[in-house]
């Protein structure tokens, strides 16, 4: 009970998902939560919800507070199911009658999951506000972080934020708050959840940021639907946010490659020697040893991505493909790129990898390095000449 107490009337009713590992091709290696939040007041508001198959576990937790039939009102503050997927047998305990407050993509979001007419939708938008007793809650619309029916709540006299699938993390350890994780580790969860996330938005989410500043909310706790609560640092987590958001690249490089019969393997691993030996950070990543959500996660603030493949069919390797698709749509910024591989016949391999990169609008530093076979000490120079290049464009 105690850890569910996030301040004085306020709880956080949501459920840990331990066995989730993948979660939209976002690896979950440590789980992740549904955070949902049960404010008790004169009256009772449910901040978002928990994936269906929780439901149960939701409504065991909320009568640890109170009857769930006692909730008064909804706030959906995302449409997407792991976060509004228990509204319906939610709603069939309370009663059709109550309230679910959402924004207005929200409210064509949740009927087209659950139909036109199952529940008594009510449209907010920014700055509109409710009044539950002892608290005023207000709205704010953050449209595409990272849907576009998403919206924050804050509640004035508690000064916590309620930011949705925003500052959250895919994490499921035994810490329910910030100040019971290594800050190290915490850090290392929220840039992943940025990366593989909220990284095509960062546009919206530097310009949300500004907005929160001028608004001059006063934020002691922040409460994301995933991971743990912020309640020592919320400063923190915001600052590293908008230091993500302005996608101003680190002294480093990243390989990213997959082979065949060892070839490009050895051209990567030279490249990444070169570079290292000039005391720049680089993290040489095979796609079959890496999951894709670890790869966008160095590439995120890498100044340079170095991307490698035999050719196969006349084509790149398919695991290369796969990452090279996310990639592709999660659109990392500022980036220096080359590509580079082996081939036995054709080798289409580079040349495919040019065009993914200049698609993603990266400055390609070379025009490609193609190895027939297996490279030579002539090869692996040319590859050492490219490492020295890229070292010093970095």
């Amino acid at each position: 009970m105690q850890n569910m107490k996030v301040a004085d009337g306020i709880y956080n009713v949501g459920v840990k998902d331990w066995n989730i590992r993948d979660f939209h091709g976002y690896s979950t290696y440590e789980g992740t939560t549904y955070n949902a939040f049960l404010i008790n007041d004169d009256k009772n508001v449910l901040i978002d919800t928990v994936k269906s198959p929780f439901s149960d576990q939701l409504l065991a937790n909320i009568k640890k507070i109170i009857d769930p039939k006692k909730i008064d009102m909804v706030i959906s503050n995302h449409a997407e199911l792991d976060h509004s997927g228990s509204i319906p047998r939610l709603i069939h305990f309370i009663g059709k009658d109550k309230p679910v407050f959402c924004s207005k993509a929200g409210k064509k979001n949740l009927e087209a999951h659950f139909g036109k007419d199952k529940f008594n939708l009510q449209v907010v938008s920014t700055k509109d506000e409710i009044n539950t007793g002892k608290r005023t809650l207000s709205f704010m619309d953050t449209r595409m972080l990272h849907w576009p029916d998403s919206m924050f709540t804050y509640s004035k006299e508690d000064k916590i934020l309620f930011s949705s699938d925003a500052f959250g993390q895919h994490y499921s350890g035994w810490a329910s708050y910030d100040d019971q994780i290594d800050e190290k580790e915490l850090k290392f969860h929220a840039k992943k959840y940025f990366a593989n996330i909220l990284l095509p938005f960062s546009k919206l989410l530097k310009k949300l940021i500004t907005n929160i500043e001028d608004m001059n909310l006063d934020i002691e706790t922040i409460c994301p639907d995933h991971g743990v609560i912020f309640r020592k640092s919320p400063e923190k987590i915001i600052s590293l946010y908008k230091e993500w958001s302005e996608n101003i690249p680190s002294k480093k490089a990243v390989i990213i490659y997959d082979s065949m019969w060892e070839s490009t393997r050895k051209m990567a691993e030279e490249i990444a020697e070169t570079i290292a030996d000039r005391n720049i950070e680089v993290t040489c990543m095979n796609t079959r040893a890496w999951h894709r959500s670890d790869i966008i996660t160095e590439v995120m603030d890498a100044k340079a991505v170095l991307i490698g493949s035999p050719t196969l069919n006349n084509n790149i390797f398919p695991a290369l493909a796969d990452v090279m698709t996310y990639m592709k749509g999660l659109k990392p910024q500022n980036k220096i790129g080359a590509a580079f591989g082996s081939y036995g016949w054709s080798g289409e391999a580079v040349g495919i990898l040019n065009k993914y990169m200049e698609e993603m609008g990266f400055e390609l530093a070379h025009d490609g390095l193609k190895v027939q076979y297996v490279p030579e000490e002539s090869d692996l120079e040319k590859c050492r000449e490219l490492g020295t290049k890229i070292a010093d464009m970095i």
